[in-house]
């Protein structure tokens, strides 16, 4: 039924209704629209943060056709403006491009029927629409709204990388009393005030949907043989269309070979490669099933297949927003898809790198490194993710249940000793080293460099044999993300304790950890949602009972009306059918089953794993 929210008033509401059905064939608005397009149509500028697949792109194409005249449609990617005109086009709406993958002349004969007043929406890349000599020509045409898609843009890559992006300030002067919509399904509230400030001067209506997408686990793994848990990740999911995002074109070109080999559809796509490739990967992509598009992050911006079922990153994304942007292209047919993200202290450091290389103000790369400390806090949670992410977007929201730090919490372990062993070693060495020289003096390490420094003499020298070297990374990079700790760009890696590191050096504070991500393969024994494969480690009997074990949990949870994860977690279960207890007390010993639930659960489990093996034996 739809809601007051979904349901346009005022003068426009029946030329709404009526363009609504007979030329998009829809029945009703979706939430926020009806405010976005409210206001729009009443001369307001808007900004509009809705998720993705949520509807954002008839937030303006509606008003458009409502209001008659020009609709000029700011879009960051030819190829993005390509596919919506060309979507346009298809329910019979005069769309058009002018960009520099079409001939001159064809540019040409478009803009002629711009001024003869036949293009209701011309898409214009921000570099082709701020020349003086396009801002001229569309002066003296009847332009009747201005939409500024990815507007997160304007904040992000503007002073960077699209300077033009910035200069969209300049339109509201250009064009008075042409109201301006922006629209991005990524801005955290630093990044919509900026917009607001800059492009509409303070003065815009703000209309902020959720941001949950409910339907997508979340799961984040630290990397150890990163190809093999793509590999993986990737063979438990055969036969489905996902992406995996990689930093580099020369990696998509590795994982998609590594990936054919294996067996799978796997495509490469990025910006390197030749127009017609890219335009024939997208076609294969939207069109056949099981299509794995292996891709940097030139491809997804626009893409609407409803039926993504997973999405993984084989590298740390530059910010919550682009994170939440990429695994937003997963699921949005609404049935459960899965992400996956891989990342390691080398991420991190390649992170930063690019900020400080940015050709940038200092605030700029102060923001983005915030961002990126967000995104490390995400991938280092000791509880819900969904939450940390949410709460980003300024959301608040309690454990969802969808995410392997809910499906398989772990407790934290006090660190607060061997976070001051690091401390001390880092300020012994003169804080200009990095992990593995640290971790070198920790673990008393025989190398050419630590003699040559004379570490060995340090009081902490061989302070941490006791724990395996990636114990010791963990513990830093949780450090890390923890804020005791920075990775000094300027020296190359090295580490420096931060003035939060130093009152835990004076005995201020504590340090938890989760040892749970710290020397293990987290892809093999990661526990997202009920869809994921079983472990490889289980036989095929103990495969089948997982199954049944899982259909009890849930039960259960229905009769009490609390998530599944909070009867067990799906590492319990998973133990439980490679155990295959038959008594109480063999029961008491699964990971995870304390008295309480001994008292409350061994029966109900005991009788499926009885029955299981009874049918298993033919009995």
């Amino acid at each position: 039924m739809p809601t007051s929210d979904m349901i346009l008033s005022g003068p426009h509401r029946a030329a709404t209704a009526s363009i609504l059905a007979e030329v998009f064939g829809f029945g009703e608005l979706r939430e926020g629209q009806a405010e976005a397009m409210e206001a729009v149509l009443g001369g307001r500028n808007v900004l509009a943060v809705m998720p993705t697949g949520a509807g954002k792109s008839l937030c303006y194409q509606l008003p458009a056709l409502v209001l008659g005249g020009l609709t000029i449609v700011v879009s960051p990617l030819v190829a993005l403006m390509r596919d919506q005109v060309a979507a346009l086009r298809l329910n019979g709406i005069a769309a058009a491009t002018i960009n520099s993958d079409i001939g001159r002349a064809d540019n040409v004969a478009t803009w002629r029927a711009v001024q003869a007043g036949e293009v209701r929406l011309l898409y214009l890349s921000p570099e082709r629409l701020m020349t003086e000599a396009m801002l001229a020509a569309l002066g003296k045409v009847d332009v009747r709204l201005i939409a500024i898609d990815e507007a997160h843009c304007i904040s992000q890559w503007g002073p960077a990388f699209r300077p033009e992006y910035a200069a969209l300030a300049a339109l509201r002067g250009r064009f008075p009393g042409v109201p301006i919509i922006g629209l991005t399904a990524t801005a955290d509230p630093a990044t919509r005030d900026d917009i607001v400030a800059k492009i509409f001067a303070g003065e815009a209506r703000c209309v902020v949907t959720g941001f949950d997408r409910s339907n997508l686990s979340l799961a984040v793994a630290l990397k150890s043989n990163w190809k093999t848990q793509v590999a993986n990740f990737v063979d438990g999911r055969r036969g489905q269309s996902g992406i995996v995002y990689c930093l580099s074109r020369r990696k998509t070109e590795e994982v998609a070979a590594r990936l054919r080999d294996d067996g799978h559809a796997a495509l490469a796509f990025h910006a390197g490669m030749e127009a017609s490739d890219k335009v024939q990967a997208q076609n294969r992509f939207m069109t056949e099933p099981g299509i794995v598009m292996v891709a940097t992050i030139a491809f997804g911006m626009g893409i609407d297949k409803p039926d993504i079922r997973y999405v993984l990153h084989t590298d740390l994304p530059a910010s919550p927003e682009a994170y939440y942007q990429e695994i937003g292209r997963a699921g949005r047919d609404g049935k459960p898809a899965e992400t996956m993200l891989l990342y390691g202290l080398d991420d991190i450091r390649m992170r930063r790198v690019f900020i400080e290389q940015e050709e940038s103000a200092p605030e700029r790369k102060r923001r983005e490194h915030h961002r990126l400390d967000a995104l490390i806090a995400y991938c280092e949670a000791p509880a819900c993710r969904r939450r940390m992410l949410l709460r980003y977007f300024g959301e608040e929201t309690g454990p969802c249940g969808n995410c392997d730090a809910c499906l398989d919490p772990v407790e934290t372990l006090d660190g607060t000793a061997e976070a001051r062993l690091v401390l001390a070693a880092i300020q012994g060495t003169g804080q200009m080293f990095g992990v593995g020289h640290i971790i070198g003096v920790l673990r008393g390490s025989e190398s050419e460099k630590i003699t040559r420094f004379n570490h060995r003499a340090l009081s902490v020298f061989g302070a941490g044999a006791g724990r395996p070297l990636r114990e010791w990374q963990g513990i830093i990079r949780q450090m890390v993300a923890a804020g005791l700790l920075e990775i000094d760009i300027a020296g190359y890696g090295g580490l420096h304790a931060t003035p939060a590191g130093s009152d835990l050096m004076r005995g201020d504070g504590v340090f938890r950890y989760r040892p749970d991500r710290i020397g293990a393969d987290p892809v093999a024994k990661r526990a997202t949602s009920a869809a994921s494969k079983a472990v490889d480690e289980l036989d095929d009997a103990a495969a089948e009972l997982l199954k049944s074990l899982k259909i009890l949990r849930l039960e259960l949870a229905k009769a009490r009306n609390v998530p599944a994860y909070v009867i067990f977690s799906d590492r319990s279960l998973i133990d439980m059918a490679a155990r295959r207890p038959r008594t109480p007390d063999e029961f008491a010993q699964v990971f995870g089953v304390g008295a309480a639930k001994q008292k409350n659960f061994a029966e109900s489990f005991l009788h499926v794993i009885a029955r299981n093996a009874a049918q298993e034996h033919g009995i």
